[in-house]
């Protein structure tokens, strides 16, 4: 018996389409119009949480777009959407180092025009060079608009007055022009000639239906004129990336995928990403939701299915997913794809690759797509990067930034993750900042915005900056905190001494930073020879590095001795300065003289 053949079944899948947009644009609701849902009722803050998947079927298009799609053919089967919470989430979704979505309608309130997040949407879609349109959403809120419901554009303009006409094309033109000043031209959809060199713009109401006809029919258009070929698809090992990682009643923990090559099968193998080594799992069920239905928030019970094929959205069962992150790819091993084929490829797509230099800040997120806009955007302002991590801020982090030396890389910026117990305290304590949240431009915004005040803030500092020679005893029994920062009571004995001042032993070890000093509840910029104060010092912990009732130095930079030795010192002032050069020219015979 001769070895079996087996046949490829080639097929064209339905184009991924992902909804981008600012919040409360109205992308859910883009997407409840064509499902006949309300998703967004159900969202906290009628704001997207999560990310969806909707299968729009072919005959569901071509009941939607009515006469626009008489005498015309579609060979694509349908178009699968994602919802995403935003562009950032749109990053996660990535396909062979690429993006998942094949195609994306960015969807502009036309009252509000481009916001930052628009702006950044649209870079990010150029980055990965995915192909769009955009929907100008909320006509209806335009004075005086006179509205059909489910209707196209051209039918809805023949019913407006002149100016209506004239005020909507002012509001096209603006857009127009603020798109242009970034480098991109659009134009209302029926004056575009090459849809490959100008960004297609349709005027809709999602919330009346009005114009989603024609956004759907440019879609499908788009994808069959351009995007066929890409479409291809073979029934072999299933590839696809996880969309979110979910604990369910009654489920476990679920994974919301989309599959967007070959197939998955019901006790398939499959290699998945995890923060860690790739996981190995068994597909123990797979769920799909039915057409025009929503994976994220269904109306209907899932399909429990044998097998599905690219493009789509289903949710798969395996145990031992609990380590699955979002955004990691999937593997399915069978046929050609081997375990170690299917180990190398994820564990390759999970990598972080990208330029990172000793001086750079830390930055860290949800997933390695994140991480990819993350830093596309800061070397964008110029922002080098020192490394880039998936997952929580730990205390290990903290340790690490906290030992840069220049205060302008003591900082995180962190998307999409939470802090690890005790790190907030600890931050606080290291003086490192940490910038957290789950909109990547306001990370920037505000990354910016802490950069120059604390520029300002050091400038200030140097500029008032001067060295004294000063020493201090540690009283007994005046311990409040022994370490993070240590606090104890102390007595000026010479000189005068102010915050941010490094302290030394009597050997020349240097303990730390004072951090504040405080006298009655009140903070002290500087504290004089006889004064008493409570003091706070980052670093040492006392009874290991330092004892009550020792006496301690502040550290005087080397560059400084020479003009001291000229300067006016009183005796203890100088007695201080003469024990601290000798110290340190035990270990650098020529320290401090110039």
């Amino acid at each position: 018996m001769g070895p079996i053949s087996v046949v490829m079944t080639i097929r064209i899948r339905q184009p991924i389409v992902s909804v981008l947009g600012h919040v409360d644009h109205g992308k859910t609701t883009f997407l409840d119009r064509i499902r006949g849902t309300a998703v967004v009722d159900r969202e906290a803050g009628r704001i997207t949480q999560h990310i969806g998947a909707t299968e729009v079927p072919t005959e569901a298009i071509l009941r939607l777009c009515g006469c626009l799609m008489q005498g015309k053919s579609l060979t694509i089967p349908g178009l699968l959407f994602i919802d995403t919470p935003g562009h950032e989430s749109f990053t996660t979704l990535r396909a062979r180092g690429g993006s998942l979505a094949d195609l994306a309608i960015l969807i502009v309130d036309i009252m509000e025009g481009i916001k930052p997040q628009t702006l950044e949407s649209i870079n990010i879609l150029k980055q990965y060079k995915t192909p769009f349109i955009i929907g100008l959403n909320k006509l209806d809120r335009i004075n005086g608009w006179s509205v059909m419901e489910d209707e196209t554009f051209a039918v809805n303009l023949q019913r407006q007055d002149d100016l209506l006409k004239q005020e909507l094309d002012n509001r096209i033109y603006d857009l127009m022009g603020e798109l242009s000043k970034h480098g991109f031209n659009a134009d209302i959809y029926t004056r575009v000639n090459d849809f490959r060199k100008t960004i297609a713009m349709v005027p809709m109401s999602a919330v009346k239906g009005m114009g989603i006809p024609d956004a759907l029919m440019l879609l499908i258009g788009l994808a069959q004129r351009f995007l066929e070929e890409d479409l291809h698809t073979e029934d072999g090992p299933g590839e696809g990336t996880i969309l979110e990682v979910k604990e369910e009643k009654g489920l476990g923990t679920t994974l919301d995928s989309i599959i967007f090559s070959g197939m998955i099968q019901k006790d398939d193998r499959i290699v998945v990403g995890t923060r860690g080594e790739p996981a190995i799992l068994r597909v123990k069920s797979l769920l799909k939701p039915k057409p025009l239905d929503e994976i994220r928030d269904p109306r209907e019970k899932f399909y429990n299915i044998h097998e599905a094929h690219a493009a789509a959205g289903v949710k798969i069962l395996a145990k031992n997913a609990e380590g699955v992150i979002a955004g990691a790819p999937i593997r399915v091993v069978s046929g050609d794809m081997t375990e170690e084929m299917a180990i190398k490829q994820v564990r390759a797509l999970t990598e972080v690759s990208f330029e990172t230099t000793p001086d750079g800040l830390y930055i860290k997120a949800d997933a390695i797509g994140s991480l990819e806009a993350l830093n596309h955007l800061l070397t964008g302002k110029d922002v080098k990067i020192w490394k880039a991590e998936v997952g929580d801020i730990s205390e290990r982090d903290i340790k690490d930034v906290g030992s840069f030396e220049d205060p302008l890389r003591r900082i995180i910026l962190a998307f999409n993750v939470r802090t690890l117990p005790g790190v907030d305290e600890l931050a606080e304590e290291s003086d490192v900042r940490i910038i957290r949240n789950n909109v990547i431009y306001k990370i920037i915004e505000d990354h910016e915005e802490w950069y120059r005040k604390r520029k300002q803030e050091l400038d200030d500092e140097r500029r008032m900056e001067y060295a004294h020679p000063a020493k201090f005893l540690v009283m007994r029994d005046h311990t409040f905190r022994v370490s993070k920062p240590a606090v104890v009571g102390v007595r000026i004995l010479a000189g005068r001494i102010r915050a941010s001042q490094s302290v030394m032993r009597e050997d020349g070890k240097v303990l730390g930073k004072i951090v504040s000093m405080q006298s009655e509840k009140r903070t002290l910029k500087e504290a004089k020879m006889g004064e008493e104060m409570a003091m706070a010092i980052s670093g040492p912990m006392v009874g290991r590095h330092f004892n009550e009732e020792e006496v301690l130095y502040i550290d005087i930079p080397e560059h400084k001795v020479p003009e001291l030795l000229r300067g006016e010192l009183s005796v203890e002032e100088r007695e201080v300065l003469d024990h601290i050069i000798q110290v340190k020219r035990r270990e650098k015979p020529t320290w401090g003289m110039g």
